[in-house]
């Protein structure tokens, strides 16, 4: 089975195509629609990594990180920040709460798999 792939956004087109893209990569893909969603299935299924969007509804990607940074069990899990909110103190604050990568949509599906692909081989 392939590496788990957690997509945390509530815009229904991003979701299709990621979607279809991870899938057609090879890896075991799960969705989030809400913050508390994220964490509640970054729990159960213990994903590789997870593509996180910054306005999610109930908690943001931002709050979700900084759980997710502080729990023992998922700590380690890669996260990517994918959002349109590209100001540059956004994408400081998504590094600085423990983020491994952030990337501005739109954005080029050759550029996002070549970085999940790198942060799941490190």
């Amino acid at each position: 089975m392939g590496k788990r792939i957690l997509i945390a956004d509530d815009e229904p087109n991003i979701v299709i195509s990621l979607e279809f893209l991870l899938r057609r990569a090879g890896f075991e893909v799960s969705v989030a629609r809400t913050g508390e969603d994220a964490l509640a299935q970054a729990a159960q299924i213990r994903p590789d990594l997870i593509l996180l969007d910054v306005m999610l509804p109930l908690k943001s990607g931002f709050d979700v990180c900084r759980m997710l940074r502080g729990d023992h069990a998922l700590g380690q899990v890669r996260i990517v920040m994918l959002t349109a909110r590209g100001r540059e103190s956004e994408v400081a604050k998504g590094l600085a709460l423990g983020a491994d990568a952030y990337m501005t949509k739109p954005f080029a599906t050759r550029e996002l798999l070549d970085c999940v692909q790198r942060l799941l081989a490190e």
